[in-house]
C-alpha cells in the first residue's frame, strides 16, 4: 500500500515536515517563504491525501476540485476564513486548526501595541534614530498612563482572556462584548455601545466574519472616546481602514496599533503617513515557541486523520 501524500503550500519553521516524514508520508512540500500562488497550489495537490496550509492561501471548490483525493486541509492558524468550510465539509473533508497554542504569544503583542501606543514608543524611537532629539524636555510625547483605565475588549474567547488577565498588572477595569456572556469571567459583560463609549483601550480579538466586518466603522469610532486607543492583533477586516485613518487624522481617537490589515499585506497608504498609528507586520504569534507548536499541531492533526483516528482540533464534522 502507498504512503500518503501530503501537500504543504509554504515554507514552515522547525520541526518543519518532519513529523510528517516521520509518520512515513510522501511530502509533497513547497519549500519556498511566500504565498502560493493559486494555479501552483491546484498542480501541488492533485495527487494529495492532506493538505498543510497558511492564511495565505485561499481553499476554496476549485482547489478542492483539483485535489479529488483530499481528505484533510489542516490550516496552520486559529483563524479559517482563508477556507470555505462548507465546501470542505460537502466533500468530505476534515478542517483543522491550531487553536491555544499562540494564545499567549497574541496576548503578549497585543500589550506590547498597547504599551506602544499609549507611550508613543514608535514616535519617540524614531526621534531617537534619526537624531533629532535634543535632550529630555518636559512635555514632549506625553503618553496616556493606563492605572484606573478602562480595557474594552471585543472578542472574549482564549486570546481575549489572556490580554484581560494580563491588565491586573496594569491596574485597568476590564469590560467586554461578546457574542454571549462568558460563564465566570471576572471581567464585565457590557453591550457594544457601551463597550465602544466606555472604553479607553479598545481591542479587538474577534475572528473575522460576516457579521464582524468593518464592526469598527466611522460610526463605531465616532462613538469612542477621543483620548481612546485602538488595538487590533485579530483579523484586519475587523476594521474598516479608510475610516481609522479619517479619525486618526481628524482626532477622533487618540492613537491605533494594529498587527493586521485588511488586504495585507498592502497596508492603506494613509496608515503609513500617521504617527499615531503602531504599524507590525503580523507578528501576533511570531515566537519560536508559538510557530512551532502550530507547525507540530497542524502535522499532528494531518497524521491523525490519514491514519484513520480522529482530528485533535477539528473546524468541521466531515463524513
Amino acid at each position: 500500500m502507498s504512503s500518503p501524500i501530503v501537500a504543504v503550500s509554504r515554507q514552515i519553521p522547525a520541526p518543519s515536515v518532519e513529523p510528517l516524514t516521520q509518520a512515513g508520508f510522501d511530502v509533497r512540500y513547497r519549500d519556498v517563504d511566500s504565498p502560493c500562488p493559486p494555479e501552483e497550489l491546484r498542480a501541488l495537490v492533485a495527487e494529495a491525501d492532506g493538505l498543510l496550509c497558511l492564511l495565505s492561501e485561499r481553499i476554496d471548490g476549485a482547489l478542492l476540485a483539483a485535489g479529488p483525493r483530499l481528505r484533510i486541509v489542516a490550516n496552520m492558524a486559529v483563524g479559517y476564513d482563508n477556507v470555505d468550510v462548507d465546501a470542505c465539509t460537502a466533500r468530505g473533508v476534515q478542517v483543522t486548526n491550531t487553536p491555544d497554542v499562540l494564545t499567549d504569544a497574541t496576548a503578549d503583542l497585543t500589550w506590547a501595541l498597547i504599551l506602544a501606543v499609549a507611550r508613543r514608543i514608535g514616535e519617540g524611537e524614531r526621534l531617537a534614530r534619526t537624531g533629532r532629539w535634543a535632550g529630555w524636555r518636559p512635555g514632549e510625547l506625553l503618553g496616556m498612563g493606563l492605572d484606573g483605565k478602562t480595557l474594552g475588549i471585543f472578542g472574549m474567547g482564549k486570546i481575549g482572556a489572556a490580554v484581560a488577565r494580563r491588565a491586573v498588572g496594569f491596574g485597568m477595569a476590564v469590560i467586554y462584548h461578546n457574542r454571549r456572556p462568558v460563564p465566570d469571567s471576572p471581567a464585565q459583560y457590557v453591550g457594544r455601545d457601551e463597550l465602544l463609549r466606555r472604553a479607553d483601550v479598545l481591542v479587538l480579538n474577534a475572528p473575522s466574519t460576516p457579521e464582524t466586518r468593518h464592526t469598527i466603522d466611522a460610526a463605531a469610532l465616532a462613538a469612542m472616546k477621543p483620548t481612546a486607543l485602538l488595538i487590533n492583533t485579530a483579523r484586519g477586516p475587523l476594521v474598516d481602514e479608510a475610516a481609522l485613518v479619517d479619525a486618526l487624522r481628524a482626532g477622533g481617537i487618540a492613537g491605533a496599533g494594529l498587527d493586521v490589515y485588511e488586504a495585507e499585506p498592502v497596508i492603506h497608504p494613509g496608515l503609513l503617513e500617521l504617527d499615531n498609528a503602531v504599524l507590525l507586520p503580523h507578528l501576533g504569534s511570531a515566537t519560536r515557541e508559538a510557530r512551532a507548536a502550530m507547525v507540530q499541531l497542524a502535522c499532528d492533526n494531518l497524521v491523525a486523520v490519514l491514519g484513520g483516528a480522529a482530528p485533535l482540533t477539528p473546524v468541521n464534522r466531515a463524513g
